[in-house]
């Protein structure tokens, strides 16, 4: 399978980018082909201006390539951390530029149709607020957001995400447990 991987953390070195390379590394052991962003080492642009709205073909070519992969690819494996119930503003512009209309679903006479139906997605999260305050709370906005707004609505419904939380709180035994979590659900959802 061809995976297109994106990080959305703008430290080096942080949980994320442990989880994006465990979740890499098991991917290459199980011999996928991998396509891989870090949106901000990349310094990649987020703001979507007025002209690419209705024409993909308006993109720049760096998009343009973003956009080539998102329809190659087999599966996606988004990693980021939860800023105020969503992705940081650097994903969020990745997906609006990326994951849009004319290339991830279209409107027709019947409703929306999804163009990325048979594919897979996984989406890696983390937070500092404990589960059960954030259930309390909020919710789940995030797999509201991934599940339903963005993946179901493009047809994906070969779906899983797990946020990891507290990281704030956690200790060095915790996150080593996660990141043997992160491989044994990367084998399991991509096989």
């Amino acid at each position: 399978m061809k995976i297109l991987v994106v990080i959305g953390h703008q430290r080096v070195g942080s949980f994320c980018h442990a989880i994006a390379a465990a979740a890499v590394e098991e991917l290459r052991r199980a011999g996928h082909e991998i396509v891989f962003h870090d949106l901000y080492q990349e310094r990649f642009d987020p703001v979507l201006r007025h002209e690419e709205i209705h024409d993909p073909n308006q993109a720049d070519p760096v998009v343009r390539r973003h956009i080539d992969e998102l329809l190659a690819a087999d599966g996606y494996l988004i990693v980021h951390p939860n800023w105020w119930g969503q992705p940081p503003a650097m994903l969020k512009g990745w997906i609006d530029r990326v994951i849009r209309q004319g290339v991830a679903y279209q409107f027709t006479a019947s409703g929306v149709e999804g163009l990325l139906k048979g594919k897979k997605a996984l989406v890696l999260t983390t937070s500092n607020t404990p589960r059960e305050d954030e259930l309390r709370l909020y919710g789940d906005p995030l797999e509201n957001l991934w599940k339903n707004c963005i993946f179901g609505f493009c047809g994906v419904t070969d779906f899983l995400r797990r946020n990891f939380e507290s990281i704030v709180l956690s200790t060095p035994q915790q996150r080593a447990e996660w990141l043997d979590e992160v491989r044994r659900l990367v084998r399991s959802h991509f096989g």
